[in-house]
């Protein structure tokens, strides 16, 4: 069965950076592509960054210049460094993926709690 497993969460103050990443395990044929979104309480769930299995990558505006996703495609695991983090940033980010088994289906983790205060 195909998990996908964040980590990198937590507290941080406004200015400051962390990283997140996520990983994909079990039986698969490839990864297609991999996504951040973010969920704030009361908020709509909203798509940060994508990147595909070549390594194109697009950003909502708000984060443009200040996050950059990644992957690894050898690890099978997607990251997102988050810098100059706001405190308008926090929220749950999951990580979502397109994976090949039998058929092509869409992946999420369960989410990682990111808190910007001072």
């Amino acid at each position: 069965q195909v998990q996908l497993v964040e980590s990198g969460g937590g507290l941080v103050q406004p200015g400051g950076s962390l990283r997140l990443s996520c990983a994909a395990s079990g039986s698969m044929f490839s990864i297609n592509d991999m996504a951040w979104y973010r969920q704030a309480p009361g908020k709509e769930r909203e798509l940060v960054a994508t990147i595909t299995r070549g390594g194109s990558t697009n950003y909502v505006d708000s984060v443009k210049g200040r996050f950059t996703i990644s992957r690894d495609n050898a690890k099978n695991t997607v990251y997102l460094q988050m810098d100059s983090l706001k405190p308008e940033d926090t929220a749950v980010y999951y990580c979502n993926a397109r994976i090949v088994t039998f058929l092509a289906q869409t992946y999420w983790g369960q989410g990682t709690q990111v808190t910007v205060s001072s």
